[in-house]
């Protein structure tokens, strides 16, 4: 009997839930709210009635365990949670114990739980079932609201000496920058996360009411990065100048890995990664500016492949 394991995305509004086979077929699914502002125990018992819906959904299934995706830096020992943002009330919690020990109440039988960062269980889940089953070392970057990114060597992920390893949208490219996020100044995230993009995106607009943005998003307060690949998608000059000012900053940051790591194949995904070749080709170009002529070999960016299920794809994929 082919083995199944439960994955779950704890994020800071919903819990995405999915029963994965070893080979990658999601058997069943669940989605439920996080309601994180009633507190911890709330939460564990949001997720746990997850849980129990899939289990319901696969009444004849051997489950092998339960992986879990978490925002925020998890302890090397695969079960602390610490600080967790958009959590709150949450400091340090033993997450993997917690779950572990309402199964077995409830169910009466023993499972292993495994607790990961969401950013590298993206990566694991891409590794195991999606764009990067043919690599053993990979970096998978994550455009959204925020940027992470999970490093893959060996096909196993790479956590540094903490558990923190894979703060991509935290390097500073601009010092001098007066642009600051999370108290950084000049980071890649202070500069294309999706909703500095779409700042940067308006204040240009204004100055160029010629501009199919205003048609496509005549509210422009409600800009939105889709926005701007529809009207690069005809044409429209300043959407393409916009895509690649983000492809450039997206190659510094990404140059400096390949400089610091020799990691040559990255696998992008999220929602600012829906602009397809306007970023992904302006910034392969930007990547090679900013690495030296020899390290260009084998370069490659990869759409990432599982859309918005990498995340419980890969919790799973810790408990196959």
């Amino acid at each position: 009997m082919e083995k199944v394991a439960l994955g779950i995305d704890l994020g800071g509004t919903a819990i995405k839930f999915a029963a994965v086979t070893e080979t990658g077929n999601i058997i069943a699914t669940h989605h439920a709210p996080t309601e994180a502002e009633h507190g911890l125990e709330h939460v564990i018992e949001n997720m746990m009635r997850g849980i129990a819906e899939l289990i319901a959904q696969t009444k004849s299934v051997e489950l092998s365990g339960i992986g879990i995706g978490v925002p925020g830096v998890v302890s090397l020992d695969g079960g602390t949670v610490s600080h967790p943002p958009n959590l709150p009330g949450w400091e340090v919690v033993r997450l993997g114990d917690a779950i572990a020990e309402k199964f077995r109440q409830v169910y009466g039988a023993t499972k292993p739980v495994f607790v990961e960062n969401d950013a590298n269980l993206a990566a694991l889940g891409e590794a195991r079932f999606g764009a990067g089953t043919a690599l053993n070392d990979f970096i998978m970057i994550t455009l959204g609201t925020g940027i992470g990114a999970g490093i893959i060597i060996n096909r196993k992920i790479f956590r540094g000496t903490t558990g923190a390893a894979g703060e991509f949208g935290h390097i500073p490219i601009d010092y001098n920058s007066e642009t600051a996020h999370a108290g950084i100044h000049g980071s890649v995230e202070g500069f294309i996360g999706q909703r500095h993009i779409a700042e940067y995106a308006r204040k240009l607009a204004k100055n160029h009411p010629d501009s199919l943005l205003h048609q496509l998003c005549p509210d422009l307060s409600q800009l939105e990065p889709k926005h701007i690949t529809a009207a690069a998608e005809q044409g429209d000059p300043l959407a393409l100048a916009i895509w690649q000012w983000v492809a450039e900053i997206l190659g510094a940051g990404l140059g400096a890995i390949v400089s610091i790591l020799d990691i040559r194949k990255f696998v992008i995904g999220g929602g600012v990664a829906g602009a397809g070749k306007y970023l992904f080709e302006p910034c392969l170009g930007a990547l090679k500016r900013f690495t030296l002529s020899s390290m260009h070999e084998g370069i490659e960016l990869l759409p990432a492949k599982l859309g918005n299920q990498a995340g419980v794809m890969g919790a799973a994929a810790q408990a196959l």
